[in-house]
């Protein structure tokens, strides 16, 4: 018989287990996420400085933080594509030496445009955190898979909360372009422990690179979220504004028309419109307004003067580390997530989070008044939107085909941006339009902080509404079966392809390898349910690695064959939990040129 990765017979050659990534992988990987996650928030602490700094008037300097958004949402769902092609290694690594370039321009500029450029050339960065989360998804056994990934997903809130004390900190004792020297020493360090530590997966998605598709999502989400950041500046109802979000409705409609067209689309609208990946990014929204409120409110309150009756008057980098908690907290909880993912489920722990993100809104509508109140609305919202976000990535790769998890953690990264975007936006409103005159100009009022507070509950209750309408857990995990019979099954990749696979989530993945140990390219291996149907074919690639998603939890047996080797079968189970199962297949050797085929 066979063996799996857990198991092993007498009598037979220790097989070869698949390779898999090294414990400093994780590490490695979710600090190249917190590294690109800090240039969100790297110039918060000198946002009213940079119209003297950059010799501009106000409304143009915050073109600085505008085109790092801009650049992050246009380059996470391509980076995710070109990753799923080309390998997500490899445009991890280009990620980050964007990153670098664009550092090394802003920390030797106090020119406006350039500034600008070197800004966007570090947004574009973001897209290594779904890079980060498909390279876990491929490598990681099972068994890490799930706190891996919550560590990840959260490094987007992780490095923005721990950027704010230390950039306060960096601003207040030197020269601001000391920011971006930090940030080149991040991506190069960051860049040199990927090259080092972190394998290339050899799952490959068909197709060609959609240039056009491409072009066309940048352009749609630049015309959609160039007037949500600047309507305040231009006026909501001005003609710019107006115009800019029509545009973004016919581009954007007319992307979604080629896009269901396209053989090989940047984004699958298909896969997008199933319930539980529409409602994932969704709720991701609305994850996403809750987070920014939080890092947009506490900081100004902790540093608004006493004389205001409510403001606490602290300096730039005590307001860092108050708020510094709500990182760190979405950074400890990934392993409490893990377990409860694994005994309920990530919709569960999505509903959990949301939860805790209204308690934690809740009780700061009545605990604004020290410096401790605002710690401990820090922590009680981290915990909550730590939960929720490492959710996210198990409930998008539970519902796609492994070949496409980098393009769509991605698209969902995208939401979240979207979700940030909305709240600075609708928040920078609510502040202006409820502001205090002043003998220094207007400042912010504490009914502007409460009104902010309950938009963000608000939207945690709509996202708990859209969580409640996620499959069950069981559910979820029952992708469409493609392939029911032998006759249904397409031919065999060529040699050059990667594994194929039905459409679906979790289930078997592996090596097949001969008892001389030699991986066994090509070889066919067949899932077969328990009234011995065909439930699903993979081809291996040239490293003998297969990938084969399971229809549903249940006992199952793995078929392997391949020319030149004798067929072997081996039970299995698949727990249904959307995470792969690693079974390794060890095929007999036969005579040289001998053909033969599995039955079942």
């Amino acid at each position: 018989m066979p063996q799996t990765s857990n198991e092993q017979h007498a009598g037979e050659p220790a097989e070869p287990s698949a390779p898999r990534a090294g414990r400093g992988v994780v590490p490695v990987l979710a600090f190249a996420g917190i590294t690109v996650a800090v240039m969100q928030t790297l110039l918060v602490p000198v946002i009213k400085d940079l119209p003297a700094l950059l010799r501009t008037d106000p409304s143009d300097a915050t073109w600085v933080l505008t085109s790092t958004l801009l650049a992050g949402a246009v380059a996470t769902p391509i980076m995710g594509r070109l990753g799923d092609l080309h390998g997500k290694r490899r445009m991890l690594l280009a990620s980050l030496a964007v990153m670098v370039v664009g550092s090394l321009i802003c920390a030797f500029t106090d020119d406006l445009v350039v500034m600008i450029a070197g800004r966007a050339l570090q947004g574009f960065a973001m897209g290594a955190i779904p890079l980060g989360i498909g390279i876990m998804r491929d490598e990681l056994p099972r068994e890490r898979l799930g706190s891996a990934m919550a560590l990840m997903s959260s490094s987007i809130g992780v490095g923005g909360g721990l950027a704010l004390p230390a950039a306060a900190l960096v601003a207040q004792h030197f020269d601001w372009h000391t920011l971006f020297f930090g940030s080149t020493a991040l991506g190069v360090l960051s860049m040199a422990l990927t090259a080092l530590m972190v394998p290339e997966p050899t799952l490959r998605a068909p197709g060609r690179f959609d240039l056009v598709g491409a072009l066309g999502l940048s352009l749609g989400l630049v015309c959609l979220l160039l007037p949500i950041t600047k309507g305040g500046d231009w006026g909501w109802t001005s003609g710019a504004t107006l115009g800019l979000f029509a545009a973004a409705l016919v581009v954007l409609l007319l992307w979604g028309l080629f896009e269901l067209r396209s053989p090989t689309p940047l984004v699958d609208l298909r896969t997008s419109a199933r319930r539980e990946v529409l409602l994932t990014n969704l709720a991701s929204v609305m994850v996403g307004v809750a987070f920014y409120a939080v890092s947009l409110i506490l900081p100004q309150l902790l540093q608004l003067p006493t004389s205001t009756g409510y403001g606490l008057g602290h300096s730039m980098v005590v307001a860092g580390l108050c708020v510094a908690p709500l990182g760190l907290t979405m950074m400890f909880v990934a392993p409490l997530y893990a377990r409860l993912s694994a005994r309920r489920g990530p919709r569960v722990s999505l509903m959990l989070g949301l939860l805790v993100i209204a308690v934690g809104y809740g009780a700061g509508l009545g605990l604004m008044g020290d410096a401790w109140q605002t710690v401990l609305i820090a922590v009680t919202i981290g915990a909550g939107i730590g939960l929720a976000y490492s959710s996210l990535p198990a409930l998008i790769i539970g519902a796609v085909d492994p070949s496409e998890t980098g393009a769509a953690n991605g698209l969902n990264t995208l939401m979240r941006s979207i979700g940030t975007s909305v709240s600075s936006a609708v928040i920078g409103m609510v502040l202006a339009d409820t502001a205090l005159p002043t003998a220094d100009g207007p400042l912010p009022s504490m009914e502007g902080f409460r009104i902010s507070f309950l938009i963000a509950m608000g939207a945690v209750v709509i996202g708990l509404v859209l969580a409640s309408f996620l499959p069950a857990r069981r559910e979820a995990m029952r992708p469409a079966l493609l392939a029911s019979s032998e006759d249904d099954v397409e031919e065999p990749a060529p040699a050059s392809t990667a594994p194929r696979t039905v459409a679906g989530s979790g289930g078997f993945r592996g090596r097949v390898v001969g008892t001389d140990g030699v991986p066994v390219a090509r070889a066919n291996v067949t899932l077969i349910d328990h009234r011995g149907r065909q439930a699903g074919l993979a081809v291996a690639d040239e490293h003998g690695r297969y990938v084969l998603p399971a229809p549903a939890g249940g006992n199952f047996v793995l078929a392997g064959s391949a020319t030149g080797y004798a067929p072997r079968a081996c039970p299995a189970t698949y727990p249904g939990d959307g995470l792969p199962v690693d079974t390794d297949l060890v095929l007999g050797v036969n005579a040289p040129g001998r053909r033969t085929a599995v039955s079942s």
